[in-house]
Formats: structure tokens, C-alpha cells, sequence
């Protein structure tokens, strides 16, 4: 078995802790991330991971992921390790396509600024067939999401 593929990702963004942890754990931010690369479906009324009750370990519940908003390719079963609020998460998820799938998020404040974290992302995965091409897909994805971000939060690289 080759080893884990490891990406990391960082942004800074001209806004509080609390303001960008609100938008990291709604749906309407996470869509909004994804776009136009995936869409994960939500239970029903769900607005924000932070409504649902977690235990680290238990599946939240299972999400269909598609592909540019409607190709099925995929599931998750959207776990938390960790879930701290206006600090960040680990999640450690089954997925079909995956052998692992980890996306740890982290919002550290900037020393010295009122308004401003720095925000992290850091991917640990290992899929299970075309492994080349699902990572330059990952990453362009990710590159993605955070230039969504900087342009939510008025921020840069």
C-alpha cells in the first residue's frame, strides 16, 4: 500500500475567529467552498455541523458527493475526531472512493491584528484508484476553496 497523500493549505483572512469558524461550519460556507468542484448532500433542515450533536468517532450521518454539483461519484460518513468551537475540527471520514480520508481545519489568530486568523487545512488521504489524478483533483479543489474564502474574508495567500 503507497503512502498517505499530504496536503496543506493556508489562508490569511481579514475577519474574527468567530465570524470564519460560523462560515466553516454552515452548509451555506461549505457549499459555497465546494462549488463548482463538488456538493455534498445535508439532512433536512440541517444549516450548520454545529446544530448536530457529535460524539469523536460517530458518524454525523451520510452525505452523497457529487461531482461538479451532479454527477454521483461518492459517500461520506461525516465523522468528527474533534470539534472545537472558533478553533477548528478533525475529521476522519469513510468514504467509498478512500482508504482514508482526514480534513483537519485549524483558526489561529494573528499576533498582533484585532481582525485576522490564519486558516489552515491540512489532507491526509489515500484513494483507492487513480491516485495521480484524484490528488491533483484534491489540491486544485482545495486551491479553490481557499481562494473562496480569501475572497469571503478579504484576504491573501
Amino acid at each position: 500500500m503507497a503512502k498517505p497523500i499530504d496536503l496543506t493549505f493556508r489562508s490569511r483572512l481579514r475577519a474574527s475567529a468567530a465570524r470564519v469558524w460560523e462560515w466553516t461550519v454552515s452548509v451555506e460556507g461549505i457549499s459555497a467552498e465546494m462549488r463548482p468542484f463538488f456538493r455534498m448532500t445535508v439532512p433536512p433542515g440541517v444549516r450548520s455541523i454545529a446544530d448536530i450533536p457529535w460524539r469523536p468517532g460517530q458518524p454525523l450521518f451520510r452525505s452523497r458527493v457529487f461531482l461538479f454539483g451532479v454527477v454521483p461519484i461518492d459517500h461520506s460518513e461525516l465523522t468528527l475526531l474533534e470539534f472545537t468551537p472558533g478553533e477548528g475540527f478533525v475529521e476522519q471520514s469513510p468514504m467509498g472512493s478512500m482508504r482514508l480520508w482526514r480534513h483537519e481545519r485549524r483558526i489561529a489568530p494573528l499576533v498582533g491584528t484585532n481582525e485576522g486568523v490564519i486558516l489552515t487545512d491540512r489532507l491526509t488521504f489515500d484513494p483507492k484508484w487513480a491516485r495521480s489524478l484524484v490528488a491533483w483533483f484534491i489540491d486544485k479543489a482545495f486551491q479553490h476553496r481557499h481562494a473562496v474564502l480569501r475572497r469571503a474574508f478579504d484576504g491573501d495567500a
